[in-house]
């Protein structure tokens, strides 16, 4: 027992002692990671130090002459020759600080730097708050950019987000407020900061949008300003008022939370609309305007760049700009020199794209030469239309082909339809008949069949449309079936339109619409913007969806006929849309649309075309008057003279698509028999294409309108008959005959379409019976036609002086018809054979004796004229 107690106790102590040691070690250990990780922290807080020092000694330096003037940008077009200046100084009103109101100044400190007073260049609880989204979010995401810090870099750093001018920003920052008051910098800013539409500064942007002076601004006019800066031209209020309103009401929201306005002044300057506030003064525009739009709105848009540093630090913008097409448009836009527009408020847009690359080339925006860009047709999104059935091929026929692989031919039937879920049918725009039944799918794109185009997306079904939609590049958070004949909740732009189909004619291939090629910064730095294609579709989808908007141009009831311009291959959509019954009622519309569009295609360029006016107000398209084909008509224009000495290639067929003839009633090959009016060209996905051949017109047809007239003056019996035009050289015709009750005989083979008996025996009954023999397939016979005839007994007068009561002889009665042996139904060989043989047209001057009497009866009578019947 002792031994045990003894040996447990040594054991413990053993115990103790190894854990003692391991405890030293660990420390020992926790001691050298710690020395380690402080050495590391010096040695990188002394780089840190040498490599900010070595960046604070590169800052430029704080240039007064530099806070007086902007830098502005200039745009160059596609050939690098300038375009315009987006001069400030023209645009720009200095003001003190005294001259801005405290209401202006409250609602800028709320949006932009509420601790503006109380920092001293840094907001190092902004700094924080960034750090830690740049973490999460990854660098850039989030700026902590004092007022202080935005005056520096506008005025006097590069647009890099990276380390080395957010380092040099601080420090230029922290030397800035240094060298000049609060006050000074403020009037700094609120002067020299971006509004849109080339208005520098706050007393510029309030005379320019509400036509007011500073002392008149209200709260609700400081908080639109105040929230202008952060995306100029996406806050403009004359561009994009929604959302200029929603950024106003957060200004407001931020002012009342920092306690410069009440709850109630909030709630009463949120519930102004922004319609009231607004009061446009006149304005200088630039030239090609609403191409400028455009671009302004992509370098917005650019990573990489501060939405503030764009307008005042000298970039040089290089667009796709081609001059030449972008007067043309403008001229077509503004004048009825080209195209003939009704009144001056009838509207248009229109944009020109390049396939291969997406390079915008013209925009025409508005009908007035020097349009605010608020009302820029082609590209604004607050101005998006319906397209109507210019949507068909974007979310109906091209998911259809490219999910089923169908091909031109695919049948659907058109008939009374429904929504999903609903029992109110909606209607085809055609009547006479409003429903035709079935019909290939270029038919139904040709002639515009809302069934057929719904029908389609309901087989794709509404998610793999909508994916197939935003492929193309449009905005569809949520669809319904009414899109699939382009009723939209909110509509698409000619920009996005001509984008869309672009994709079509290029190969399945999308390319992002764009006017910017790349930016150079003033030091030379450039970010080139060069969208990579994105394959959209399958080639086959898209050389089909190509192939059935042909026929919207080509086919014989296309609705854009009048597009085709000689020596160009053009396919392309046309697009209208209707007002509700209760428009037409109060504005008392009887043949009128809303919207009227046409986008389409060359394989070199695209354009989409919309016309309308801004509302019913102004007025409507009035489709009695033609006014429906101004955007066909702006289309053709346009393309046409864009495509004057360009190389113009053609559509090419992928090897995914193959190109063979079928019947049209089948969709099956063709036989040897089908007529070549039943043949019809269409294309298919390689691999879907039929392989049986149809049995449709294996059988032949009877001859038809089969007749047998006797000739009194010409003792002659006059059979005619008819065939199918289309096949009739595919066929000879036997004649048999037979007199009374006897056998019939073959009088005749021939490819005529009719023969003569002659002589017939005087009160017989002839029954003549044809039938057509094929030329190409030996056996191959239609059943015989039969027709009847009777020849009248022979009057004959004989004199009295020499009358006896002597019987003729039987074998003296004129011709019996002996199965032909006896010449009754002679040729000219007098052997009873027809035009090939013996007797056929060209042996007598009345060709045809029917064409003298309906029922090809030469005298006039009844007398052996009889209708067809088929022999049992």
């Amino acid at each position: 027992m002792s031994d045990n107690n003894y040996k447990s106790r040594s054991e413990r102590k053993k115990i103790q002692t190894e854990s003692k040691r391991k405890s030293k070690n660990r420390k020992g250990m926790m001691k050298k990671i710690f020395v380690a990780f402080g050495i590391m922290c010096l040695v990188m807080l002394i780089v840190g130090a040498i490599t900010a020092f070595a960046i604070i000694r590169n800052a430029p330096e704080l240039d007064p002459e530099r806070l007086k003037l902007a830098q502005n940008p200039q745009i160059v077009d596609r050939n690098g020759e300038l375009i315009t200046t987006l001069h400030a100084e023209q645009n720009r009103h200095n003001v003190t600080i005294n001259e801005i109101p405290d209401v202006m100044i409250d609602a800028v400190l709320s949006v932009e730097d509420v601790r503006f007073y109380d920092h001293f260049g840094l907001d190092m609880r902004r700094i924080g708050g960034a750090i830690v989204s740049n973490v999460t979010r990854g660098f850039g995401s989030e700026g902590a950019s004092t007022i202080t810090q935005q005056v520096v870099k506008n005025l006097f750093l590069t647009f890099d987000k990276n380390w080395t001018r957010k380092i040099q920003e601080q420090y230029l920052a922290i030397r800035l407020e240094q060298k000049y008051s609060k006050d000074q910098i403020l009037e700094m800013y609120l002067n020299a900061i971006y509004y849109s539409d080339s208005r520098y500064g706050v007393a510029a942007a309030a005379d320019y949008y509400f036509s007011k002076e500073l002392s008149e601004l209200t709260i609700e006019d400081a908080a639109l300003l105040a929230g202008i800066p952060q995306r100029p031209n996406h806050f403009n209020p004359f561009k994009n008022p929604e959302a200029a309103e929603q950024r106003r009401n957060t200004v407001i929201a931020l002012m009342e939370r920092h306690e410069k306005i009440t709850a109630e002044e909030a709630e009463a300057a949120m519930a102004v609309p922004i319609e009231e506030q607004l009061k446009q003064s006149k304005r200088e525009s630039y030239p090609y305007q609403a191409f400028l739009d455009q671009v302004l709105d992509e370098v917005e848009e650019i990573e990489g760049i501060e939405r503030s540093d764009i307008y005042t630090t000298g970039l040089k913008i290089y667009t796709t700009l081609d001059l030449e097409l972008q007067e043309y448009v403008e001229h077509v836009m503004t004048s009825d020199e080209v195209v003939q527009f009704p009144d001056d408020k009838y509207q248009a847009g229109i944009t020109l794209m390049d396939n291969k690359t997406g390079e915008v080339l013209a925009i025409g925006g508005i009908r007035e030469a020097t349009g605010a860009r608020s009302h820029n047709w082609a590209t604004n999104p607050s101005r998006r239309a319906q397209p109507g059935s210019a949507i068909k091929p974007i979310l109906d026929y091209g998911p259809a082909v490219d999910e089923f692989k169908w091909s031109t031919y695919h049948q659907i039937v058109d008939e009374p339809h429904s929504f999903t879920g609903e029992d109110r049918e909606f209607s085809n725009w055609y009547s006479n008949p409003s429903h035709r039944g079935s019909m290939s799918i270029r038919k139904a794109m040709e002639i515009s069949s809302n069934v057929v185009a719904v029908k389609a997306f309901q087989e794709v079904g509404i998610d793999k449309a909508k994916e197939f939609g935003e492929r193309l590049g449009l905005d569809l958070d949520t669809i319904q079936e009414p899109y699939a004949i382009g009723g939209f909740t909110t509509g698409v732009t000619p920009f996005e339109m001509a984008g869309a189909y672009g994709a079509f004619a290029n190969n399945g291939e999308f390319n992002s619409p764009h006017t910017v090629r790349k930016v150079e910064f003033q030091d030379g730095q450039t970010i080139t913007l060069s969208p990579d294609p994105v394959v959209a579709m399958n080639d086959y989808t898209a050389f089909i969806v190509t192939e059935l908007m042909r026929s919207v141009v080509e086919g014989p009831e296309g609705t854009a006929r009048n597009v085709t311009i000689p020596g160009v291959p053009i396919v392309g959509k046309t697009g209208s849309t209707n007002f509700t019954e209760e428009e037409k009622r109060e504005h008392n519309i009887t043949n009128g649309i809303r919207d009227s569009w046409f986008a389409g295609y060359s394989p070199e360029l695209t354009a989409a075309v919309w016309t309308g006016y801004a509302n019913l107000n102004d007025g409507y398209i009035d489709t009695n008057q033609g006014e429906g084909q101004i955007a066909r008509n702006i289309f053709r224009e346009v393309m046409a003279f864009a495509h004057e000495d360009r190389e113009v290639g053609s559509f090419e067929m992928p090897d995914s698509v193959v190109r063979i003839g079928i019947e049209r009633s089948t969709g099956l090959l063709p036989s040897d028999f089908t007529p070549q009016s039943e043949i019809i060209y269409e294309y298919f996905v390689r691999g879907t294409e039929p392989v049986k051949e149809s049995e449709e017109f294996i059988q032949a047809d009877p001859v038809s309108n089969l007749t047998a007239t006797y000739n009194e003056e010409e003792h002659r019996i006059n059979i005619n008959w008819d065939y199918n035009e289309d096949v009739r050289d595919m066929f000879s015709y036997s004649i048999e005959a037979r007199v009374d009750n006897g056998d019939y005989s073959l009088l005749d083979i021939t490819q005529g379409l009719q023969f003569e008996i002659d002589s017939p025996d005087y009160g017989a009954t002839y029954s003549i019976r044809v039938k057509a023999i094929s030329n190409v397939n030996d056996g191959l016979e239609s059943d015989p036609m039969t027709v009847e005839v009777t020849i009248p007994e022979e009057e004959i007068d004989i004199p009295d002086e020499i009358f006896d009561d002597e019987e003729i002889e039987e074998d003296d009665r004129p011709g019996r018809g002996n199965n032909g042996e006896n010449g009754n139904g002679r040729g000219p060989n007098n052997d009873g054979r027809g035009p090939n043989e013996g007797r056929g047209p060209e042996d007598d001057e009345n060709e045809n004796p029917d064409e003298d009497n309906e029922n090809g009866d030469i005298d006039g009578d009844d007398v052996g004229d009889h209708e067809q019947e088929p022999e049992s």
